[in-house]
């Protein structure tokens, strides 16, 4: 019988790697380039939040690519999130929303893994945009767990927001 040794990292191995990593329970997963249509849909929903924000004259933020601490033994990079205070050099506390941007490459790791990430860490909301299909599928957190929403409708300290879906899209 072979006994086959699996490697556990933490926060201080991810630090020192190149290219583009999560590492999730000390598993590394390595993340594709983002294409085209991704980075589209990551810019227009940039501009419409902070469009939003500034209407309100609000205290959060949208950013996108920052990572998100969880752990010693987990670091994600979620596509874009929404925060209420402003983090030094990545995230450490909660973000108020996560979005995910689904490609065939992700889509496993979106819908599944982070899903059940986001749902433990309790993500007040969290967001599956696909762009091919120009859809989407959200959720907001309730001590049950994730529950669907039909309306990407959040409620977020001084910030309430609504987005047009259809907007996302053009």
């Amino acid at each position: 019988m072979k006994l086959r040794h699996v490697p556990h990292y933490t926060y201080e191995d991810y630090a020192k790697w190149q290219g583009d990593w999560e590492l999730i329970e000390g598993i590394p997963y390595a993340m594709a380039s983002p294409r085209f249509k991704h980075q589209l849909l990551a810019s227009t929903l940039i501009w419409l939040i902070r469009s939003l924000f500034e209407k309100q004259e609000c205290n959060c933020f949208v950013v996108g690519e920052l990572d998100w601490v969880i752990s010693e033994d987990t670091v994600v990079r979620p596509d874009l999130v929404v925060l209420c205070e402003e983090p030094q050099d990545y995230i450490r506390k909660r973000p108020e929303v996560v979005f995910e941007i689904v490609s065939e490459n992700s889509r496993e790791m979106d819908e599944f893994v982070k899903f059940k990430l986001y749902e433990q860490e309790a993500v007040p909301y969290y967001v599956l945009l696909h762009p091919e299909s120009k859809s989407w599928k959200a959720y907001r957190w309730t001590s049950e767990g994730f529950v669907p929403m039909e309306r990407l409708s959040f409620s977020v300290k001084d910030c309430p927001f609504e987005i047009d879906a259809e907007r996302l899209w053009r």
